[in-house]
């Protein structure tokens, strides 16, 4: 097939066509990760849809900001807000207010959408943590665990000190990837709170572990203020902030994925968070890791309770 050729793709009731399917998104070795593969958009796309329906589930209802390198990892990119008016009319869109005027997200409801993305060079996909109809209201919290630099130790180690403080004030939770450099570790609310309180609690959650291990973990913002230390970014739990979605591409040599694993995948020496890819994402989370987790969605006053009694 030419670089210029067009191809159809068969995705539920409706037929998407893929340009440029041979056009390389993923350079291959001589990045500085390693056996990097190459990978192209047809490449992506056949990623996409057979991630589609262990995928749709995370991101549906959601307004999604875009990651698009239309050029691949190696050329300029940016970050995609507003729903082009080129866009299909069968692309499901929300207007969210902002200061001054509205903004037109993408929301993905179906394997067309997520397909059509993908020929847009859109690699990478941003959710909300809340849903159109409760936009103010978030169903999921999460902990981002941004180590330092690229080593795993640390972000290993914060992952169970952070799930074991969870389960102490008895809120479920879920561990993913970020196929980036940390972990995200996920926590389903039942949508009774607004983002400032969710934001709050979390803060909270993370001050608590980052007073008893000072010398490891930190919560401040700065960089500067940082050192070596892993910093527990609670930035996203925001209106109109985003989190990278569950089987999400990175745009990243060799096309790491992130990607949901269980709390006891944590103890493999072989995990970090570019340990899966396009190649093999979909097979890791066909054994369901979040099993049950995610639709037990809690409210924090419960919560806040245990955790006061753990800061007294």
């Amino acid at each position: 097939m030419s670089e210029d050729a067009v191809r159809t793709v068969r995705a539920g009731r409706r037929t998407v066509e893929v340009h440029r399917a041979d056009k390389v998104l993923f350079p291959g070795n001589g990045s500085g990760d390693g056996d990097a593969k190459e990978y192209t958009k047809g490449d992506l796309v056949d990623y996409y849809r057979s991630a589609a329906p262990l995928m749709l589930p995370h991101l549906r209802g959601r307004p999604l900001m875009l990651e698009r390198h239309p050029d691949g990892v190696d050329g300029p990119h940016f970050m995609q807000k507003n729903t082009p008016d080129s866009y299909p009319e069968w692309i499901t869109r929300v207007e969210v207010p902002k200061e001054g005027g509205t903004v037109c997200h993408t929301v993905c409801d179906n394997s067309a959408t997520l397909l059509y993305l993908a020929d847009q060079a859109g690699l990478t996909l941003h959710r909300w943590l809340s849903r159109v109809g409760r936009l103010d209201r978030p169903d999921r919290m999460v902990f981002d665990l941004d180590p330092a630099g690229d080593g795993f130790a640390a972000v290993r180690e914060a992952a169970l000190l952070l799930g074991e403080l969870l389960d102490e004030i008895e809120l479920p939770s879920g561990l993913m990837t970020t196929g980036s450099r940390g972990l995200h570790v996920v926590v389903p609310l039942g949508g009774r709170h607004g983002f400032d309180e969710v934001r709050e609690f979390a803060r909270d959650v993370a001050d608590t572990l980052a007073e008893a291990h000072p010398d490891r973990l930190t919560t401040a913002v700065r960089k500067k203020e940082r050192g070596d230390r892993l910093y527990l970014d609670v930035g996203r739990n925001a209106y109109a902030q985003t989190a990278v979605a569950p089987l999400t591409v990175r745009a990243r040599p060799g096309a790491p994925v992130a990607t949901p694993i269980t709390w006891a995948q944590l103890d493999d020496p072989a995990l970090t968070a570019r340990r899966w890819t396009i190649a093999d994402a979909v097979e890791q989370v066909r054994t369901n890791p979040w099993a049950g987790v995610m639709s037990k969605g809690r409210a924090l006053g419960p919560a806040r309770r245990r955790l006061d009694v753990v800061r007294e």
